[in-house]
């Protein structure tokens, strides 16, 4: 073929990127992206925090219930992690992510409803499946159309929105329970039907982009990952870790500067909002530090950093550890995420399909642990006197452990 006709050859269905300049279509699914990522897991795990009191004092449901109720979500998450692509295998990418989003807006409105306690576990649990599969999904169905040294960047700003929805938990939610319970459903609701809509079209037509090399099916998968194996048990041990390491802060942080200091809630309140501004940085940061000294580096850095900030909220109450680690965790709760995709795509660079196996793997791991840590925290809470600085201590240990077991592998894993 001459020259010329490779030049006015079209262009393929997927998103092209060159090395420096990301084009309007892979803009378009990177946005996409953030508005999957604030409705089904921003929107849907982070708001719900603050409702609590309200649907108590409502008599929407006992103060028993809304733990339960709260545990749905984590539940469906991690079933969501397991399932995310199965379903996607059935309906492509483009198709289950369109309706996972449909799935997690009805949720907001059906949980106006407070029809039984039931009722209400199923539509939870339902967003929580959502958020669990549009997190496996949601980068694997966009990034492998992306230049690599454009992925840190769009894979930060697809989850932005994680950052996002902590941010609203902290000021949209107040903001709308001033209208009453019920309008704060119907407010999420239509908040998250209206990004829906803006991301229909958004995502890319295709599972892989146009030339990639064929992953030879599941024999090919197996085979790429058994090829990586060290590597992806790194993985995957530490991003559990990583989940006990934030879990603490995620649960703590408010009731500790509240009630464990004495500050009262109105502080409380303040250091989530400010937990919250840090989380919309968050992955942008994360993936600005993965292009520029790779993934592997930024991680343990991240780790590092994650066991610091946690590590002084357990020997220290002071306003300048408090803003500091606040800060660091808000940060690293949505941030770690691009950063752990893009180690998965260092140890799997040319093989989508291993990638997204890879990726639905070690999503499931943080998931069971981070309800594991929820449940294990809040026993040890309970039966230790209300002990702030053991649960964060915990955490540090666990962030620690993760770090080292990185550098003891140095050499033997990519």
């Amino acid at each position: 073929m001459s020259q010329d006709a490779c030049a006015n050859a079209p262009a393929p269905a997927a998103v092209r990127t060159t090395d420096s300049v990301l084009d309007t279509r892979a803009l378009y699914a990177a946005l996409a992206g953030l508005c999957a990522s604030l409705v089904a897991i921003g929107l849907a795990r982070f708001a719900y925090t603050p409702l609590i009191p309200s649907l108590i004092h409502a008599h929407w449901f006992t103060a028993a219930d809304t733990v339960t109720l709260s545990a749905a979500n984590f539940a469906g998450y991690f079933a969501g992690a397991l399932f995310g692509r199965p379903i996607a295998a059935r309906m492509s990418n483009r198709h289950a992510l369109r309706w996972l989003m449909v799935a997690a807006t009805a949720a907001f409105f059906a949980c106006a409803f407070p029809l039984s306690v039931g009722w209400f576990f199923v539509w939870r649990f339902l967003s929580g499946l959502s958020g669990g599969a549009i997190m496996v999904l949601v980068a694997t169905a966009i990034l492998p159309h992306i230049a690599p040294a454009r992925r840190g960047f769009v894979s930060g700003m697809i989850f932005l929105g994680l950052g996002l929805g902590i941010a609203a938990s902290g000021t949209l939610v107040p903001a709308l329970l001033a209208l009453g319970l019920r309008e704060t459903w119907f407010g999420l609701g239509a908040l998250s039907l209206v990004l829906t809509a803006l991301s229909w079209f958004g995502w890319p037509a295709t599972d892989a982009p146009a030339g990639a090399p064929a992953a030879g099916g599941h024999a090919g998968i197996g085979a790429a990952l058994r090829a990586q194996r060290p590597t992806l048990r790194l993985l995957s041990v530490q991003y559990a870790a990583n989940a006990l390491g934030l879990v603490p802060a995620m649960v703590l942080l408010v009731d500790y500067v509240a009630r464990g200091l004495g500050q009262g809630a109105t502080v409380g309140a303040g250091y989530w909002v400010l937990y919250g501004v840090a989380a919309i940085a968050g992955p942008l940061v994360s993936g600005f530090l993965g292009d520029r000294m790779g993934f592997r580096g930024a991680y343990r850095l991240a780790l590092l950093l994650q066991a610091l900030a946690v590590a002084w909220l357990a020997v220290s109450g002071g306003t300048v550890a408090l803003v500091v680690s606040t800060i660091v965790l808000g940060a690293f709760t949505p941030g770690v995420v691009p950063l752990m995709l893009g180690r998965i795509h260092e140890a799997l660079p040319h093989d989508a399909n291993a990638q997204r196996a890879a990726w639905s793997r070690v999503t499931s791991a943080f998931a069971l642990f981070q309800v594991l840590a929820g449940y294990g925290y809040s026993y040890l809470f309970s039966h230790t006197h209300e002990n702030y600085a053991l649960i964060f201590a915990c955490g540090a240990a666990a962030l620690i452990v993760a770090l080292v077991a990185d550098v003891a592998m140095r050499g033997r894993v990519r």
